[in-house]
């Protein structure tokens, strides 16, 4: 049994909105006492030959994140990722919600969905403080003891 609890982000590429997510997650939770830890994977993970967006990794650099904290690499999700996390997050909800629909279908219900959307509708710096922002306020309702499943009726206390 694992003594620490998972956050997984989803996004498109794995390569820039989640793959940040999963540092920031991981710079913070241990500042907080929280035992969680991120992962991050990608529907159609990002062929470029670099292993983080630019964008993500000087972000990174000026909040003094270290890379280490998200994986080496893109790749792609699986169903095994979802059924091993505790939580699911997926970045952009009117792009990641018909990919779960199409790919998975029987967790797109289980997911929580933010609204970050890539960059071809948001500035990076603007996109990555919101996830920032997103990643807080999942940290404050960890560190209450609880997190709101993917509809406001449905509660699971951790």
């Amino acid at each position: 049994m694992k003594d620490w609890q998972s956050v997984l982000f989803l996004c498109t590429g794995n390569f820039y909105r989640s793959r940040y997510a999963e540092a920031w997650f991981n710079f913070l939770a241990p500042r907080h006492g929280l035992s969680w830890r991120a992962e991050s994977r990608g529907f159609r993970p990002h062929l470029e030959e670099a292993p983080l967006s630019p964008h993500a990794a000087d972000r990174l650099e000026v909040q003094s994140v270290p890379r280490l904290l998200t994986r080496h690499a893109p790749e792609k999700l699986v169903e095994g990722d979802l059924a091993e996390a505790t939580l699911v997050v997926a970045l952009y909800e009117s792009e990641h919600r018909p990919m779960m629909r199409d790919r998975f279908p029987h967790w797109v219900d289980r997911v929580r969905y933010w609204n970050v959307p890539d960059i071809d509708e948001t500035a990076p710096p603007l996109a990555l403080a919101r996830i920032e922002t997103e990643v807080e306020a999942l940290i404050q309702q960890l560190r209450a003891g609880h997190a709101l499943g993917s509809r406001a009726a449905v509660g699971a206390e951790f």
